[in-house]
């Protein structure tokens, strides 16, 4: 096969014109040995988490597709930890879009003159373009359309269903007695359609039992255990 991205957690080979197949590493993002899903590094490694990630994908994403949300996602190999997947093209160079429903991370880091850590927010989205070299900046509706990146109604459709996937997912950790604080997801085009694309897992969303924050691995053993 052609290996035709090298990713930081996984790495996207083509199938055909149409399909291509995910490989999922061991990898997380963060910063000095600890992981933080909206770093643009690769913090540090955890044996078993690429196979993780995956089982939580696959359950995310036909949850999603059961309750109509188009995806990218065809089929997996749990014992190889790949993914089948639909091939779709990147806004741009890749574009990550986060929803926060709480102040924390990188949101309290720029804005923490305003608004207390931890305090609710009414689905906040945001867009960043990826871009490691220049910190994954931030960019607004406007300059997506000014760079030819998104249209209008692109934005608009991609920012409407970001809100409805996150509360699909939160709904489903607040009955293991958990609280989504904020997730990160990616979109692209597949055939001229808007899907959902990328992975759905631990290493994208941050989550809190109480006020302690739930490990990556020990969340995607409880997602799948319970699922």
């Amino acid at each position: 096969m052609e290996r035709v991205y090298q990713g930081k957690t996984k790495d996207v080979y083509k199938l055909d014109s149409d399909r291509c197949l995910l490989k999922f590493k061991d990898d997380v993002t963060g910063t000095d040995g600890v992981f933080d899903p909206g770093a643009n590094t690769v913090g540090l490694s955890i044996a078993g988490v690429g196979k993780a990630n995956l089982k939580m994908s696959v359950y995310y994403f036909e949850l999603l597709q059961k309750a109509g949300i188009k995806t990218h996602f065809l089929s997996a190999d749990l014992s190889e930890g790949t993914m089948e997947v639909l091939h779709a093209t990147p806004f741009g160079k890749g574009l990550e879009v986060i929803c926060r429903k709480r102040a924390v991370g990188s949101f309290i880091r720029r804005y923490g003159a305003y608004i207390q850590s931890g305090a609710k927010l009414d689905d906040y989205v945001e867009m960043t373009l990826k871009d490691d070299e220049r910190n994954d900046p931030l960019i607004t509706k406007e300059g997506l359309i000014a760079l030819n990146i998104l249209s209008a109604e692109q934005y608009d459709s991609i920012a409407k269903s970001t809100r409805e996937i996150t509360n699909l997912i939160a709904e489903d950790m607040e009955k293991r007695g958990l609280e989504l604080y904020d997730i990160k997801l990616e979109f692209g085009l597949h055939k001229g359609e808007v899907i959902l694309i990328d992975e759905i897992s631990s290493g994208n969303m941050r989550v809190m039992e109480g006020t302690t924050n739930v490990e990556a691995l020990d969340l995607t053993r409880r997602v799948i255990k319970e699922a």
